[in-house]
């Protein structure tokens, strides 16, 4: 059984804040509250509707505190747009938090999260990044070719300490 939107059942707009779902809960509670009725039947009927508006009442909390921690969420495109243009200006760092704020995530997004963190010279999270945009798209060659670059950057940029263990191993 699909399960009403929680905004719904409280009677509130969708992605309202939790101040609003409060107020909203409050009156709701007020009309429904069993100890009000006398019949057996009503009062079995309003514990039913007490139980949905305490269950809508968590979840549209919990989706009120998500969208109002840190910044908003904007739409993947829109995110996506916005970190383009911040690597167009040469500021890696910023494009990177406006990614972030992408609603959704495609193959696309991951490919352009590798990009920026091949700029920041973070290699092996670009080669995460990038591994998963080809398991969302495994006939991409851009998404291939990504992580291919982002493995030999890893390899190449190795501490030499590590390469110097590697060296002796292959000696033995």
């Amino acid at each position: 059984m699909l399960e009403p939107n929680p905004f719904e059942v409280l009677d509130v707009k969708p992605g309202a804040d939790e101040q609003t779902v409060r107020a909203a809960y409050r009156r709701l509670v007020k009309g429904c509250h069993p100890d009000q009725f006398q019949d057996a039947q009503q009062q079995k009927a309003a514990q039913e509707k007490l139980v949905r508006l305490n269950l809508a009442y968590e979840a549209a909390l919990k989706l009120a505190a998500r969208t109002t921690v840190g910044f908003n969420l904007i739409s993947q495109e829109e995110a996506k747009h916005f970190a383009c243009r911040l690597m167009e200006q040469g500021n890696p760092e910023s494009a990177l938090r406006q990614l972030g704020r992408a609603d959704s995530r495609d193959a696309d997004w991951y490919c352009l999260q590798g990009d920026i963190l091949m700029a920041l010279r973070q290699y092996e999270n670009a080669h995460q990044s990038y591994r998963e945009a080809v398991r969302r798209d495994p006939d991409n060659r851009v998404y291939r070719q990504g992580a291919l670059d982002a493995a030999l950057a890893m390899k190449k940029n190795r501490p030499l300490g590590a390469k110097l263990a590697d060296w002796v191993r292959g000696k033995r």
